[in-house]
């Protein structure tokens, strides 16, 4: 699809925010209550809900693996009430959580989305706007199962490819990036791929050999955790594309040209009906990134995701939202 053209429009890269959150509760899926924090909006037209990433990311996109304090979904919730747009943003129901069997299913977090958009609508903040669900990360593939109740949908760095082809190309980028010798890039790549089958057919995690790194066989570990693997299995070979392509919704997908976790796809399908946005110098949380790209390290990737960066360039997304009707 081509580009769309925008007109140019003055846009704040750093949000000042005019209102503080307002704490709130709400019921997620099989009445499990969920927190949240609501911030007004203006006369923009829509309402948000703002699903959060992986694992123990929260309401604010705060995630204690972080090596720097990172508050960039409250960030992101500043600049949306600077273009005049309102939103919830909630924890997920693991977050806090002490109950072991806790249902952390697809099913129980698809279900939370649905009760947050569900929790917005009755929102004195809401009144009268239509719903915008915005995900980031994976909260944007799981955004994707239920963005066909919205009236519209904003994916923030989602995987352009099935989650277990994202982690494989994922590794291997880490690997190449450390200069790790063939041999040694084709083991692990061989080792995680059988980790990968394991998962699909609910099987042991197979015994990892002596030339396996121990961050491949963490990630493993990682993945297959009793309490989230049967997450992990239903979203392994999740296709995104064919979800976004039967959205009846307008929708934006955007990425940063600077983000190392989840990219912009080489190739969009023809058929689909959005916005496809690349932002200029904008990591994976929507901060600015001066650096090459291709010098970059998940670990000195994240040297920029705090709150001491400053937010990229957003009038892509800005533009987007002020055609949003």
């Amino acid at each position: 699809m081509l580009p769309i053209a925008f007109p140019p429009m003055a846009v704040l890269s750093q949000p000042v925010p005019t209102t503080s959150d307002r704490e709130v509760g709400f019921p997620g899926f099989n009445a499990l209550p969920l927190k949240g924090s609501v911030r007004p909006g203006g006369t923009h037209t829509h309402f948000a809900v703002m699903v959060p990433g992986p694992g123990l990311t929260d309401r604010n996109w705060s995630n204690p693996s972080l090596p720097v304090p990172s508050h960039a979904g409250r960030d992101f919730a500043a600049w949306l009430q600077v273009q005049g747009v309102g939103s919830l943003r909630y924890d997920k129901r693991f977050i806090g959580a002490k109950n072991p069997k806790l249902d952390i299913s697809l099913d129980a977090q698809v279900g939370d989305i649905r009760a947050a958009m569900k929790a917005a609508r009755a929102l004195p903040e809401a009144k009268g706007k239509k719903l915008l669900l915005i995900g980031h990360s994976e909260g944007a593939l799981l955004a994707l199962l239920a963005a066909g109740e919205a009236d519209a949908a904003l994916l923030l760095a989602m995987p352009g490819l099935s989650m277990g082809k994202l982690i494989a190309a994922q590794v291997k980028g880490q690997l190449d990036a450390a200069g790790a010798p063939k041999e040694a890039s084709a083991l692990n790549l061989a080792y995680l791929e059988t980790v990968l089958e394991a998962l699909r057919k609910n099987q042991d995690l197979p015994q990892a050999s002596a030339g396996v790194a121990p961050g491949i066989s963490a990630l493993a570990r990682g993945l297959a955790r009793p309490e989230s693997r049967g997450f992990v299995r239903d979203l392994l070979d999740l296709d995104p594309w064919g979800a976004a392509q039967r959205l009846p919704i307008p929708c934006a997908l955007v990425w940063g040209d600077r983000d190392i976790q989840a990219w912009k796809p080489e190739g969009v399908p023809a058929d689909f009906k959005g916005e496809v946005l690349q932002l200029p110098e904008a990591n994976h949380f929507l901060k600015r990134e001066t650096r090459d790209k291709a010098g970059l390290t998940s670990v000195t990737a994240a040297t920029t995701y705090g709150d001491g960066t400053p937010m990229a360039d957003l009038s892509l997304v800005a533009a987007w939202l002020q055609a949003l009707k």
